[in-house]
């Protein structure tokens, strides 16, 4: 059955297992960010299909990750810093937006895909991801690491490369691990010549 879930319009976007920092200032999300951390509750984050994530309320994706919030920090009035950890994937089957101008959708959980050994012929995808961890650190990238398995390069490569919004959310869709290393890997070799 569908569960309802606050769902956070931006112009980017989340993996299972990844961390995204966001600056919150619109009340409405002041709000939502409150409650969740008072209640210990996860809420959605979502690309935005069409709109702006300032404002009126934008038509997200159908596809969103479920987050929690896992650091935060007010440094002014009115502004919070948060960290967020992905969860889960979800599917919104409808929406409706409170009084707030806050959007609420009834989601689904989408299957957690299992971990997947890589394939021989993808192992550049993990070779690369391991270069861009040591680069940036367990801050950027907290262990625990797998860099055996094909969902979890996926996933931390769909977020670092310098990828469009569509195509990062295609990758988010899927739900074939190899197909989303054969994509990054493809990827990847284009921008090696």
């Amino acid at each position: 059955m569908p569960a309802a879930l606050p769902l956070f319009p931006l112009g980017t976007l989340v993996f299972p297992g990844g961390r995204l920092p966001l600056r919150v200032f619109e009340q409405r999300y002041l709000d939502m960010v409150k409650r969740a951390i008072a209640d210990d509750t996860p809420f959605g984050i979502c690309a935005i299909r069409e709109g702006k994530e300032v404002g009126a309320p934008a038509v997200p994706y159908a596809v969103g990750t479920r987050v929690r919030i896992v650091e935060w920090d007010m440094p002014q009035t009115g502004i919070f810093h948060i960290e967020t950890e992905g969860l889960d994937r979800f599917v919104i089957r409808s929406t409706h937006t409170e009084a707030s101008g806050l959007l609420i959708g009834q989601v689904e959980s989408v299957s957690i895909e299992a971990p997947t050994a890589i394939p021989e012929e993808y192992e550049l995808a993990a070779e690369v991801l391991e270069h861009i961890v040591g680069e940036y650190g367990d801050a950027r990238f907290p262990p625990p690491h797998a860099f055996d398995d094909a969902v979890w390069v996926g996933y931390r490569l769909s977020e670092v490369l310098p990828l469009s919004l569509s195509i990062r959310q295609n990758l988010l869709e899927m739900n074939d691990p190899a197909t989303r290393l054969r994509i990054l890997v493809e990827i990847l070799k284009k921008h090696m010549n």
